[in-house]
């Protein structure tokens, strides 16, 4: 089976608690997670922090329980928007944006999500699942996310901490699988906390909760999550195979006939 992955593991000041986060990650299995900073901006344009330094918090990162190698950790931004300039402050204008692994935006409204769906420069959606969606998805927003190879997110956490949003969690995750039957969906933890992590087994059980079929659920936290990497450009491993296909295929070309 594809190595588990969890593309959100919330950024903290706190040193010994993110470094604690990800010793858990590793020993649950997990041989790929994503520091998230997110950003809301209020007011007056707010400027987007550089990603944290992956090599001065981890010099050694811990070894995947179950494996020989050390989990593999990649930056996330995550950008709440509510309004159409903030649209503006995403990877194409924005040097510390780009100095991300993989952008995400959580839409406040649904012109806001329609954008995302059809045009931003982004790899992922988050699903809000700490309220009542406040509009209804849309199959030509959906159906294009998905041809533009963009995925879904849904966390897990909050349906953990409260039977409040452990209800919105479960209707919001509903509605957005009767329009995309279970295609390019994530299931991450947006854990702030060590407690908050679940093994992704738990996890893969909880996706029927939410809609998908057992097949589904298990890509959500292993193939689809490679995906979304690969559509940020992060896997080296399938870059450097690419270009040694093409190299390949020049050399090839060179001693064809014309």
């Amino acid at each position: 089976m594809a190595p588990f992955v969890d593309l959100n593991i919330v950024n903290t000041t706190d040193r010994k608690r993110l470094q604690s986060l990800i010793e858990t990650a590793a020993h649950l299995g997990y041989s790929t997670v994503a520091l998230n900073h997110v950003v809301e901006f209020q007011g007056k344009r707010q400027g987007i922090a550089k990603p944290t330094s992956i090599a001065e918090l981890f010099p050694s990162p811990p070894i995947v329980q179950g494996k020989s190698k050390p989990i593999k950790i990649v930056t996330r931004l995550t950008v709440i928007v509510s309004d159409a300039s903030h649209c503006n402050d995403l990877r194409t204008t924005s040097p510390h944006t780009r100095s991300y692994d993989i952008v995400a935006v959580l839409p406040k409204t649904e012109k806001l999500f329609h954008v995302a769906c059809m045009t931003l420069d982004i790899d992922l959606i988050c699903i809000n699942v700490i309220e009542k969606q406040p509009y209804h998805f849309r199959r030509p927003s959906i159906n294009g996310a998905i041809e533009r190879g963009v995925y879904f997110e849904l966390a897990y956490s909050p349906s953990i901490k409260d039977s409040t949003m452990r209800r919105y969690t479960i209707s919001n995750a509903l509605s957005l699988m009767q329009i995309c039957k279970g295609k390019n969906i994530i299931m991450s933890s947006a854990a702030e906390r060590p407690l908050e992590l679940r093994g992704p087994y738990d996890i893969a059980n909880l996706g029927l909760l939410f809609g998908l079929s057992e097949g589904d659920a298990k890509a959500a936290v292993s193939t689809n999550c490679r995906a979304v990497l690969l559509h940020g450009g992060v896997d080296a491993t399938v870059k450097n195979w690419m270009k040694t296909l093409l190299c390949s295929c020049n050399r090839m070309n060179e001693f064809t006939p014309a």
